[in-house]
């Protein structure tokens, strides 16, 4: 329960931002080792009317994010160096969930998997993004 209460006080004072909040992205569960959210199709997709790979992109990145801010705080920030997607398959409707776990926690760098899926299950996106760990000033 205090791991929760620490996260939801967290993600209180560090709120994901405004991309997020226009793209429609649900947090559903953050910790430094897990993030999950939820991004709706509607509103994030191409001219051909599938998920924009960007879309999941936005997704990832706000997901390892938030768990490397999460892992660094308070000593550090968490700023983003490198991230890529493989986009496996399309999604025209529905949802998509992105769920990252971290690889590698370090002091200097944090580093997660994303992996976006349908509501079916199937996997839509891989992501790896990796954020470099700044004193905080």
């Amino acid at each position: 329960m205090e791991e929760q209460s620490s996260a939801e006080e967290f993600l209180r004072q560090f709120p994901m931002g405004d991309l997020n909040e226009k793209m429609g992205i649900e947090l559903l569960e953050a910790s430094p080792e897990r993030v999950v959210a939820t991004m709706p199709v509607k509103g994030n997709t191409q001219p051909y009317g599938l998920l924009h790979g960007g879309a999941s992109v936005v997704l990832a990145e706000s997901l390892g994010s938030t768990g490397s801010a999460m892992h660094a705080h308070p000593e550090r920030i968490a700023v983003g160096v490198d991230i890529n997607a493989t986009h496996h398959r399309s999604a025209r409707e529905g949802s998509v969930t992105g769920v990252a776990t971290a690889i590698h926690l370090g002091r200097s760098t944090a580093c997660y998997e994303v992996v976006v899926s349908d509501e079916d299950g199937r996997r839509v996106c891989t992501a790896r993004i990796t954020c470099a760990l700044m004193p905080a000033t």
